[in-house]
Formats: C-alpha cells, sequence, structure tokens
C-alpha cells in the first residue's frame, strides 16, 4: 500500500439530519444515568474530542500525500490543533478499563499541547481547560466504564473530518444540540441558550462588518457570536477577519462557546470565564476596551452583586448611576454601553420589560434617555425562552448615531409577530424582515411602530414603556391547539399574571 492510499480519509458526507440524530441519539444513552441538565457536561466534550481527532487526521494525511511521513510530522507541529502522542480518540478508545481516567489524561495533554497566543493584549483561541470539569469522568458510579466506552463507540460509527462535516454543518449540529440540551433541561437552560431566530433579528439590525469586533459580555454558549459570523456568511461577506470576544461567569458554559466558535471554524476569539460585573475580562489601561458591536442577553435582575464595589467603579461603569441591589439590570447595561466604540459602536441588548418602566431606576433612565443613546426599543412576544412565559424586550444603541436619528427613539411593538408550532415559539423570516424594515425607516405603522422625540419620553418621566407609544392589535390568526399545548398556555399565562402583579408592586412601592 503507499503512503497515500494508507493514509487516505475517506470522504462520506453526513447529512445534517443525520448528524443531528446521531449526536441526540448520542445524548439519550445518559437517559436514566445522569439528570438531564448534565447531559452537556459529557457529550460536549467527546464531540469536540472527536472532532478535533478526525480532522487531525485528515490534515495529516494531506501532509503525507504531499512530502511523506517525515513532512507530516514537522508539518502536524504547525496546526491550529495539535494532538500530541497518545492523546488521539483512537488511543483512549482502544483502553477497556478505567476509560474515564484515560479520557481525562487525553483531554489534558491537548489543553497542555495547545495553549493560546498573546495578541495584542489579549489571549487568543487556545484549548486550556476547553473539555470543562473532568471529576465526573472518573466517577464510576456516575459514569461507569460501559457507559462512556458506549458513547465513544457511537462516536466512531462517524468520520467529523471537515470534508465529510464542514465546518457550517458541523457548526449547525452543534447550535442544534445546544437547543435540544436546553428544551430537554428546562428551566437551567437559560444560562447558556437564547432562541436563535431572536439572536438572528439582533445580528440583522446591528449588521456587523468584515473586520469588526464583536463582543458579548455575557455570552452563555456563543450563540450570538456565532450568529453575527453567520450573517457576514450569509450576505457572502469575508468573516475570517472578525475579531470576536465573550465573557461568562459559568466555567463549562464558556467552555462550550469556546468549542461552539471553534467547530464553527473560528480561529481569531477570545472567551474569558469570569465574572463581566467584578473582573471585566477586556480592558485597555484604566478604560474598558471598546468594540463595533456589542449584543448580550445578561442575567435578569440578579440580587447577587456587589453594589458597593459598582457604586466606586474604577472602570467608569456607573455614568448613569448604580441600580438598585435587586435588581443588577442596569449595571450590565451600562457596562455594555461603557464598552462600545465612540464612532462605530452599537448594541442590541436582551432586557426584561421592568427596565422600561421601574420607579426605582426611573433617574438611570432619564440620564439614559439625554444621552441620546438609545435608538429603538423592540418588544417582543411571549414564550421565545425556553419554559418561560416572559415578553423580553431588545434595547438597540448607537454611539454615533445618524442625523436623522439624534433626539428620536423608534418604539417597535413586535408582540405578534411570533409563531408557535410544536409547542415552540419563534420568529418567521417575515416576522424579522418586518421589524428591521421599521428600525430602518423609522416609519408610523399603526399599531406597531412609532417614532417619538426624547423630549416626549422625558415628559413621560422618561418612562419608555413600549404600549405608551404604540399599541398593538390583538393578533388575528386563530390556531387550534393541542389539550397539552392549551395546558402548557394556561401555566404560561398564570406565570405570567403573577409576574405583571409583582412588577405593579415594585411600581407601588418604588
Amino acid at each position: 500500500m503507499t503512503e497515500a492510499k494508507k493514509y487516505k480519509i475517506k470522504d462520506e458526507p453526513i447529512s445534517l439530519d443525520e448528524m443531528k440524530q446521531f449526536l441526540w441519539g448520542a445524548a439519550t444513552r445518559l437517559r436514566g444515568q445522569i439528570d438531564a441538565t448534565g447531559y452537556k457536561e459529557y457529550i460536549f466534550p467527546l464531540l469536540f474530542f472527536k472532532r478535533i481527532s478526525d480532522v487531525y487526521d485528515e490534515q495529516y494525511a494531506g501532509f503525507v500525500c504531499e512530502g511523506g511521513e517525515e513532512y507530516a510530522g514537522m508539518q502536524a507541529q504547525e496546526l491550529v490543533i495539535r494532538i500530541p502522542d497518545g492523546a488521539h480518540w483512537n488511543d483512549v478508545r482502544s483502553v477497556t478499563e478505567n476509560v474515564g481516567q484515560r479520557l481525562v489524561e487525553a483531554f489534558i495533554a491537548i489543553e497542555q499541547a495547545n495553549p493560546g497566543v498573546e495578541v495584542d493584549g489579549r489571549v487568543v483561541g487556545g484549548l486550556e481547560g476547553i473539555f470543562g470539569p473532568k471529576d465526573g469522568w472518573t466517577n464510576k458510579a456516575k459514569m461507569p466504564d460501559h457507559i462512556i466506552t458506549s458513547l465513544i463507540e457511537d462516536f466512531s460509527r462517524y468520520n467529523l473530518s471537515l470534508a465529510s462535516c464542514p465546518a457550517d454543518e458541523m457548526g449547525q449540529a452543534y447550535e442544534y444540540l445546544i437547543g435540544k440540551f436546553a428544551d430537554d433541561a428546562g428551566n437551567t437552560a437559560q444560562e447558556f441558550y437564547t432562541n436563535r431566530t431572536v439572536v438572528t433579528l439582533m445580528a440583522e439590525i446591528l449588521q456587523p462588518q468584515p473586520e469588526e469586533s464583536i463582543y458579548d459580555p455575557t455570552c452563555g454558549s456563543g450563540g450570538m457570536l456565532v450568529k453575527c459570523l453567520d450573517y457576514l456568511r450569509a450576505k457572502g461577506l469575508p468573516w475570517q477577519g472578525v475579531k470576536v470576544f465573550g465573557q461568562e461567569i459559568n466555567a463549562l458554559t464558556s467552555s462550550i462557546a469556546r468549542m461552539n466558535l471553534y467547530l464553527n471554524g473560528v480561529e481569531d476569539f477570545s472567551i474569558v470565564c469570569g465574572d463581566t460585573l467584578e473582573r471585566p475580562a477586556f480592558v485597555e489601561g484604566s478604560q474598558l476596551r471598546k468594540f463595533d458591536v456589542v449584543l448580550a442577553n445578561p442575567p435578569y435582575s440578579i440580587k447577587q452583586w456587589d453594589r458597593e464595589a459598582f457604586m466606586h467603579d474604577k472602570w467608569g461603569r456607573n455614568f448613569l448611576g448604580t441600580p438598585p441591589q435587586g435588581r443588577a439590570d442596569y449595571a450590565f447595561f451600562q457596562h455594555i454601553l461603557a464598552s462600545m466604540d465612540d464612532k462605530t459602536g452599537r448594541c442590541a441588548i436582551l432586557l426584561p420589560h421592568g427596565v422600561l418602566f421601574r420607579k426605582e431606576e426611573e433617574i438611570l433612565r432619564k440620564k439614559l434617555v439625554e444621552s441620546d443613546l438609545i435608538e429603538c426599543i423592540i418588544g417582543l412576544g411571549a414564550n421565545l425562552f425556553y419554559n418561560s412565559p416572559m415578553e423580553a424586550c431588545i434595547i438597540i444603541c448607537r454611539k454615533n448615531k445618524a442625523q436623522e436619528a439624534k433626539g428620536r427613539i423608534t418604539f417597535i411593538n413586535a408582540v405578534n409577530e411570533v409563531v408557535r408550532k410544536n409547542a415552540e415559539s419563534y420568529l418567521e423570516e417575515k416576522h424579522i424582515a418586518k421589524i428591521c424594515k421599521a428600525y430602518s425607516t423609522q416609519d408610523n405603522i399603526d399599531n406597531f411602530s412609532r417614532t417619538v422625540s426624547n423630549e416626549l419620553v422625558l415628559e413621560n418621566s422618561a418612562n419608555l414603556n413600549i404600549s405608551l407609544y404604540v399599541s398593538a392589535v390583538a393578533a388575528t390568526e386563530i390556531s387550534v391547539l393541542s389539550v397539552d399545548d392549551s395546558i402548557k398556555q394556561w401555566q404560561i399565562r398564570n406565570k405570567q399574571m403573577y409576574n405583571e402583579f409583582d412588577n405593579l408592586l415594585s411600581l407601588i412601592h418604588g
């Protein structure tokens, strides 16, 4: 057998549907063994491990075809991701005892062999800690050898090389898996998943451009960052020069974000695990680093945060004032505004409706309106978040507003721009197009959008409640729900009533 044939990787493409089915099938092997909330701790690292091993083999085979074994060995040292001897997927697959321990050893070896690179005051790429927590793999009561071996054999059925599964398809399959985990795990999913159709809307409004910097200070699994790159790909624009930044407080979730970016073909990124409010990761001297595009879905109304430190914030993020202890929303909001480039900076933030009208934040809101940073506020329909009835809003801000937009805010009441099928709610392309058109034209459309002056908002005590400026008529489309969906709708509306009641009490006692 010639060297070329010996190392040739057979090109057997995997369809996206087949990939999705395979990945979810592997995850369901864990049912009964661990809780659904823990699936991601095991499936994502295995998927990443198999992918980088197969891509390494594919690239190595190409080098052998070019110049033989010795040449391939030298070139392999320059690959973006290197697999050290003894740490390949096949090395672990051959083990029959203490499989979890052998897997952890391979993870650690790969992480150590692929350090990040210091570029422009930040660490780019690198695999340090990317496989997440490792204790679970060596806990035989939780993950016995036969379960791990079964998972490894499941993944071994497919070649996950670039030829078999291009980066865009791998990324879509990965995003599908994140969504499935979110659906299966219930409310705990909010920490790492935002409805992707909502994120698509945000990317369409922000319109990231080649060579720009994109930042998400609470990046979760990195879906918002990936969607910005998808926007460029869909427009046929070069995306490789985009610089991607993210920070995430949860260690496992930040690892998932890094895997997500790698599997989507992104190499120039910096994802840092840490508390954005307490220790912002991206700074330049005594100031926060500035970005072209910022988008985020911060944790809503958290109560456990260091308000005292923020009151004396050394990064100057309290320029609107210090938020109340029980609601840190405007702390994240101000961090985002302070992170926007003075010329090109714009942002899209998903926030609860309460930030628009709560009495306790009126002074902050007044200063925000006076700063003339808000371009648009979009009210979304219910049920767009996994297992949550809440209606959120998107706030669009821009540091350097167009002349015709200065001193004005566009309100869009898109509460009816949503479709619900198979117990899932999402935005269709027509909804996104309608919202984007209203945003870009600033047209007044009955029961949908209205552009008003900042002065009018200030006359209303800086109340930004969308329904104060534009109301939406009830949707005319009648849909027939199943019994299960009807019960779920009732439960959702019941929770929504209590949420609104809490907001009312907050206004009364604010």
